[in-house]
């Protein structure tokens, strides 16, 4: 017998991405369906996936285990969002406004705006009250099905709030059942007082910040925003290959809005993950569709800046590459929680299938931040992070917009929502 500390019987279908590690190319079109399924697990991790048959006679529930009755409902991995800036205090919703009155960002800035106003709040709000913010959140994005997101620092641009932007992920990560990564994004902008002298406020980063982050294991992961008015080309891979070498995974905000070899860069530095690629040209995709490099494509940014192009997912994909799909939370180009949202975008703005789209949400997003061995899929082995969606088949989820189907989430073998519900223990 099988003992579970948990078991999920009466699960109509049963939907896996299309591998357990990662989905490229092809492979991302197809989706492994199980139907009249049970679920057991035992310490977080599944160790039975079965028919109900099967399930009474090889499992034996634990005394004080949870039994759910699925109520024929749909079964998916818990979704995973690989680029989120979560930690920032503040709001735009003034300037959301003027944009949309045609009001340019140059002159929102000029105003004391865009985001060296978030950045100024970032600095000015308590370590106490950002973990608060951060904890509303992730209720926020817990309920619409994310179990496990990414989180940049690069609100802060000073040794104290990289710090604290750091530090409150870690509390919060500690307070709530959501997994975070953490990413030290230090390179986001150039402050006031650098600009012009990149190089200076790179080696700050190197030399002072970067080791306080990592004596204290703050983050898994380094990222720099590789763009025109950013940080130039060599100084991205200057930067990440000083970070590497300090043994910190890397990740790159990269072809944005100009195709300035990015992407490319990020596959030759062994990069886990190239993020935005709006502007990628077509011969950096072949070359970053070699490698082992995830492409994140964020097509929140797009709707919300209303650019009128997306990510050529389509051909990334031809071209064997990875796809992974991220909200790319934040409060300037994408006040977006929800990668239901995201997945509703991929399919009607990028011209994704209902298929590739849960893939990038699932199994390609958690390759993105080098999770895909704990979490992205339904499988032996790893977390049972469920999502239990009140829908008749996998397909209605692109089909009925604007609902939230997220009706029970499992975290690591945890009932944390029920009935639409974050249960509080």
């Amino acid at each position: 017998m099988t003992a579970v500390d948990a078991v999920i019987r009466n699960i109509s279908q049963l939907v896996n991405p299309g591998s357990d590690r990662v989905a490229r190319g092809k492979e991302s079109g197809s989706l492994r369906i199980q139907e009249n399924v049970c679920i057991g697990a035992r310490q977080g991790m599944i160790n039975f996936i079965g028919s109900e048959a099967d399930c009474r006679s090889h499992c034996q529930l634990e005394p004080g285990g949870l039994e759910l009755d699925a109520g024929a409902c749909v079964a998916l991995p818990g979704l995973v969002d690989p680029h989120t800036h979560l930690p920032f205090a503040g709001t735009r919703q003034d300037e959301f406004s003027l944009k949309l009155q045609g009001v340019s960002y140059q002159e929102i800035a000029n105003r004391g705006g865009g985001i060296k106003g978030t950045v100024g709040k970032t600095r000015a709000i308590s370590l106490q009250d950002l973990v608060a913010v951060c904890r509303k959140r992730l209720d926020q994005m817990l309920l619409c099905g994310t179990t496990t997101l990414e989180a940049k620092s690069g609100y802060g641009l000073d040794l104290e709030t990289e710090l604290k932007q750091l530090q409150a992920l870690r509390i919060v990560a500690e307070q709530h059942p959501l997994t975070i990564v953490p990413t030290f994004m230090g390179a986001h902008e150039i402050p006031d007082d650098f600009r012009g002298k990149n190089r200076d406020f790179l080696d700050l980063l190197l030399g002072d910040i970067l080791p306080k982050v990592q004596e204290k294991q703050l983050a898994d992961f380094v990222d720099i925003f590789c763009e025109d008015g950013y940080f130039s080309y060599g100084e991205a891979e200057y930067y990440l290959s000083q970070a590497a070498a300090r043994g910190f995974k890397i990740k790159m905000h990269a072809d944005e809005f100009t195709s300035n070899g990015a992407a490319e860069l990020a596959a030759r530095l062994r990069a886990v993950s190239a993020e935005h690629l709006i502007a990628i040209s077509d011969e950096e995709i072949a070359k970053i569709a070699a490698s082992k490099t995830a492409c994140v494509l964020l097509p929140g940014v797009s709707f919300f800046l209303k650019l009128g192009r997306y990510a050529p997912a389509q051909k990334i994909l031809a071209a064997d590459g990875i796809v992974a799909l991220g909200t790319d939370f934040n409060p300037g180009s994408s006040m977006i929680s929800s990668q239901l949202l995201i997945f509703h975008l991929a399919v009607f703005q990028m011209g994704l299938t209902i298929e590739q789209a849960l893939n990038a949400v699932t199994i390609n997003a958690a390759y993105a931040i080098d999770r895909q061995h704990q979490v992205g899929s339904l499988a032996l082995g790893k977390k049972l992070d469920l999502l239990l969606l009140d829908i008749p088949d996998y397909q209605y989820l692109a089909y009925h917009l604007g609902i939230n189907p997220v009706h029970t989430v499992f975290k690591a073998g945890k009932l944390v929502v029920q009935n639409r519900q974050i249960i509080v223990e």
